[in-house]
C-alpha cells in the first residue's frame, strides 16, 4: 500500500510492518509458510516481529542491524553508534528497547516462543517438507485447505484469509472412518463421515491435523481379521460341548491384547472356560465368564471376561470399540444369525444390569456358587430407590482392569483376574466408608463377591459413588509442570539452580526459597495439602481394630522377609534390563550401563534396612500411591483405587506393610511427572530442551517433595507408624524408595519403552546420591 516500500519488481519489507503488526496475521502466514513444501526459509528479526526502514533506500531497509536487547546499539555492537554500516530501528511502534530477542524470550507468549513452539512441531513431521500437496475446493473461497501426504503421514492444513470468522465444508470422503488429531493441542476431533466436515475458524486463524485412524480403529487390522466361530441354538453354547474347544483356542490372541491380562510375557500352555452366571437372570444381556489360564512356568490364573452378542447389524461399535473377541455365526432352527462375540460391558442392557445387582443386594446362582452383593451402610437405601439407570460409559483409559462410570452418579470397577480372598479396595473402601471419619476417599456404595463354599469369598467388582472433581492429581500436575517449564525457558538470565544435594528429609526443615515460591506457585501449597490428606488417611487405617486391618508389629522376621522381597526384585530386574540394552536409544543406553554397572552398590544399599532395628508398627495402607490415585475437585483431594500393584499377588497386597511405602510412592511420582514432561508430555517443551531443562526437574522435584513431606509429618504427628529417629526414617524412606525405583524400570522395560528413560534417570539420581 506504501509505493516507497516497493524495489523493482519485489517488496523490502520485514513480515510484521508488511502485515500492519497483526499477531494474528503472522501467525497465520508463518504457518502458510512452515506448511508448504520444501524449506522454510526465515528472514532475520521475522521471528520476534523486527521493523524495517525503507528509507534508507535498496533493501537496506532490512539489512539492520539484529535487535538483541535493549543495550548500545540494541545489543548488536558496542562501537560508536555513529560507525555503524546501517542504523538500527528507532520507529516507535519497533523500537529496539521494546522490540528484542531478550525481552522476548523472558516472555512464554511472545512471537519468538510461538515461533520456536510451531518450527518444533513441524520437525515432527516430515510430510511438512517433503510430501505432496493436494489442494481441496471449499465453496469457501476465502478458506485455503489442502492435504499433505509422505509414506504414512497425512496432514490437513485449513486456514482463515480473512478478517471475520469463517464457516467451511471440506470433502474429506477419501479419509472417511478416520479421525482430525489438532497438532498445536493434541485435539481430538470428530470421526470423518460421508457428509462434507464442517469447521468452524476464527479471523485470519489456521490449523494444523493429522489424519489418523480413530481411536476405535487403532487395531483395525486385526479386527478385519477376527476369527469365526459358529454355535448351535443359543450363542451361549459356545461356552459348552464341542464349540466350547473351537473357542478357547481363539481366546489367548484375545486375552494378549488386553491391557488388563497379566500373562503377556509368558508362554500360554491351555485356556479352560466356563459360565458363571448370566446376568440379568430373565432373558440375559450377557453372561459372566470364568477363563482359567495355564501357562507353561508358574501358577495358573482365572481371568472374568463378560461376554455378550450382538447382531451384525448392530455390531458395528462393538467392532470400532475394539473389543469383539470373534465373529459368530448362530444355527437356529428359523435360520442362521450372524454377529459378533464382544465385552459386554460396552453393552449398555449388561452394564445396567450389573449396576441393578450391585444395587439390590440380589444373590445370582453361579457355577458352582453365588455371586452376592453387599451395598454399604450409607448407600443402600439410595440404591433401592434407583428408579432410572444412568447412562452408563466405558472409561477407555489405560488400566488394569475395567471400569464404567453411570453418569455422575456411580463408578464400577470390574477386577479382571479372579483371585481368592476379598480384593483391598473393597475391604479398605468398606472401612473408610461405614467406620471411618476419614472424608477424602472415594465413598464404597456396593460390592459384587463370587462365593464358593466355603472357599474365602472373591471380589469381582466395587461400585463407588461417583466423585466430581477436575483432573486426577497426575493430569492436574502436568498442568502444573507445563506452566512452571515455560515460565524457566523464558528465563534464560536466571542461572540454572542445581538440585538440593540434601536428603529429602533433611529438606524439610530447610525453608522453601523464594524463587521456588515464585516458579512452582500454588503447586506448593497442593503438595502439602496432598500430604495432609496422606497423614489423615494413615491415622484412618491405624486406628481400624477389625482383625484384617488392625496394626501389628514390625517384627525382625518380617524385616528380613521385606528384605529378600527387596533384593529379589533387583535379580529380576536387572537381567531384563542387560537383555534389552541393545534396544534402547542411545540416550537412555548410558544411564542404563551407569544402572547396571552399579548392581553391587544397589544392593549395598539395602543392608541398612535388613540390619536396622524398625520400631514402627505395620498398617493397612493404599499400596499403589501415585499421583494417578488421587482427584483434583479443585480445592482438594480425593484419594481412591486402594487395590494395590495389580501385578502382585493378592496375598501380598494385603499384607500390612510401613506406611512410609505410599509416602516413598507419592515422592517417586513426583520424579516422574517432572521428568516425563521432558519426553513429550505436555506441549511447548521441545526434545532438545531435555539437557537444560533436567537439573530444573530435579529442582521442582526437590522442593515439591519437601513440602509434600514436611505436611505429611506434621499431621501424622507422634503416630507409631512414624519412625521414632531420624536415622530410622532414613534407613526405611531411602530402602522404600529405591525399591519403588526398581519396579518402576522392571515394569517398563515390559510395558512401555518410551518411559524406559524416565525410570532410568530416577535410579540415576537415587544411586548417585
Amino acid at each position: 500500500h506504501d509505493p516507497q516500500a516497493r524495489v523493482n519488481l519485489g517488496i523490502r519489507r520485514r513480515l510484521a510492518p508488511l502485515l500492519g503488526n497483526d499477531r494474528k496475521r503472522i501467525e497465520l502466514m508463518s504457518g502458510l509458510l512452515y506448511s508448504l513444501p520444501g524449506t522454510p526459509v526465515i528472514y532475520y528479526g521475522d521471528e520476534i516481529g523486527m521493523g524495517d526502514n525503507i528509507y534508507l533506500g535498496d533493501r537496506n531497509g532490512v539489512r539492520t542491524p539484529m535487535q538483541w536487547n535493549a543495550d548500545r546499539n540494541a545489543g548488536f555492537s558496542r562501537a560508536n553508534p555513529q560507525r555503524l554500516y546501517l542504523p538500527f530501528i528507532i520507529d516507535p511502534e519497533y523500537h529496539y528497547e521494546s522490540v528484542n530477542v531478550e525481552n522476548q524470550q523472558n516472555n512464554p507468549h511472545s512471537l519468538l516462543w510461538w515461533t520456536k513452539r510451531v518450527i518444533s512441531l513441524r520437525k515432527r513431521y516430515k510430510a511438512f517438507g517433503r510430501g505432496s500437496i493436494d489442494f481441496l475446493q471449499p465453496e469457501n473461497r476465502k478458506v485455503l485447505a489442502f492435504v499433505r501426504r509422505w509414506q504414512d503421514q497425512k496432514l490437513l492444513v485449513v486456514a482463515n484469509l480473512s478478517r471475520f470468522a469463517q464457516h467451511v465444508a471440506l470433502d474429506l470422503s477419501a479419509f472417511q472412518g478416520q479421525t482430525l488429531l489438532e497438532l498445536f493441542g493434541k485435539t481430538r476431533f470428530p470421526v470423518i463421515g460421508d457428509s462434507p466436515y464442517a469447521l468452524t475458524l476464527g479471523a485470519h486463524t489456521f490449523y494444523w491435523f493429522s489424519i489418523e485412524p480413530a481411536p476405535a480403529q487403532a487395531d483395525a487390522a486385526a479386527r478385519a481379521d477376527l476369527p469365526r466361530l459358529s454355535a448351535s441354538g443359543n450363542w451361549r453354547n459356545l461356552l459348552r460341548g464341542r464349540a466350547k474347544a473351537t473357542f478357547e483356542a481363539v481366546l489367548p490372541a484375545y486375552l494378549g491384547s488386553r491391557r488388563w491380562f497379566l500373562g503377556k510375557t509368558r508362554t500360554i500352555l491351555s485356556v479352560d472356560v466356563r459360565e458363571l452366571a448370566a446376568i440379568p437372570r430373565e432373558e440375559p444381556a450377557g453372561v459372566v465368564a470364568l477363563v482359567r489360564v495355564a501357562y507353561r512356568d508358574g501358577e495358573p490364573e482365572s481371568y472374568l471376561l463378560p461376554l455378550a452378542f450382538t447382531p451384525a447389524d448392530r455390531a458395528t461399535a462393538a467392532i470400532d470399540a475394539g473389543v469383539a473377541v470373534a465373529r459368530l455365526v448362530v444355527r437356529t432352527a428359523a435360520g442362521e444369525i450372524e454377529g459378533v462375540l464382544h465385552d459386554a460391558l460396552w453393552d449398555r442392557a449388561f452394564a445396567n444390569a450389573v449396576l441393578a445387582v450391585a444395587a439390590s443386594a440380589e444373590r445370582l446362582r453361579a457355577d458352582p456358587g453365588v455371586i452376592e452383593a453387599s451395598p454399604t451402610a450409607p448407600f443402600r437405601e439410595r440404591l433401592e430407590s434407583i428408579s432410572e439407570f444412568p447412562e452408563p460409559s466405558v472409561v477407555r483409559a489405560d488400566q488394569s482392569n475395567t471400569s464404567v462410570v453411570y453418569g455422575d452418579a456411580f463408578v464400577l470397577k470390574l477386577f479382571r483376574r479372579l483371585e481368592d480372598g476379598p480384593n483391598p479396595d473393597a475391604e479398605i473402601g468398606r472401612y473408610l466408608t461405614e467406620k471411618s471419619t476419614f472424608a477424602n476417599a472415594a465413598p464404597l456404595a456396593s460390592t459384587l463377591e463370587f462365593r464358593r463354599g466355603r472357599d474365602m469369598p472373591s471380589t469381582l467388582a466395587v461400585l463407588h459413588a461417583y466423585v466430581p472433581h477436575q483432573l486426577d492429581g497426575w493430569r492436574h500436575t502436568m498442568d502444573a509442570l507445563g506452566r512452571f517449564f515455560e515460565d524457566v525457558l523464558a528465563r534464560t538470565a536466571e542461572p540454572t539452580p542445581s538440585a538440593p544435594s540434601a536428603h529429602v528429609l533433611d529438606l524439610v526443615g530447610q525453608d522453601i526459597p523464594p524463587l521456588a515460591h515464585e516458579l512452582v506457585g500454588l503447586y506448593l501449597e497442593d503438595a502439602r495439602r496432598l500430604g495432609r490428606r496422606t497423614a489423615e488417611l494413615h491415622l484412618a487405617l491405624a486406628a481400624a481394630d477389625d482383625p484384617a486391618l488392625a496394626p501389628e508389629p514390625f517384627t525382625d522376621f518380617y524385616r528380613r522377609g521385606q528384605y529378600q522381597g527387596m533384593v529379589s526384585l533387583l535379580n529380576r530386574t536387572m537381567p531384563l534390563l542387560r537383555e534389552r540394552l541393545a534396544e534402547l536409544p542411545e540416550a537412555e543406553r548410558a544411564d542404563a550401563e551407569r544402572v547396571l554397572a552399579s548392581e553391587a552398590e544397589i544392593r549395598k544399599r539395602f543392608l541398612p534396612f535388613r540390619d536396622h532395628r524398625i520400631s514402627t508398627i505395620r498398617i493397612r495402607c493404599h499400596g499403589d500411591y501415585h499421583l494417578g490415585q488421587v482427584l483434583h475437585t479443585g480445592k482438594d483431594f480425593v484419594i481412591f483405587d486402594f487395590e494395590g500393584e495389580a501385578d502382585r499377588p493378592l496375598s501380598v497386597r494385603r499384607l500390612k506393610r510401613s506406611a512410609l511405602r505410599d509416602v516413598a510412592g507419592m515422592l517417586r511420582s513426583f520424579q516422574y511427572a517432572a521428568y516425563s514432561a521432558l519426553i513429550g508430555q505436555i506441549a511447548g517443551v521441545r526434545p532438545e530442551d531435555f539437557a537444560p531443562l533436567a537439573p530444573w526437574a530435579s529442582w521442582w522435584q526437590a522442593w515439591v517433595s519437601s513440602a509434600f513431606l514436611r505436611s505429611y509429618l506434621e499431621g501424622a504427628g507422634n503416630a507409631p507408624f512414624v519412625p521414632t529417629s531420624r536415622e530410622e526414617f532414613h534407613v526405611m524412606l531411602d530402602a522404600f524408595v529405591l525399591e519403588k525405583a526398581i519396579h518402576e524400570l522392571g515394569y517398563e522395560l515390559a510395558n512401555r519403552a518410551r518411559w524406559v528413560r524416565v525410570a532410568l534417570v530416577g535410579l540415576r539420581q537415587l544411586i548417585e546420591t
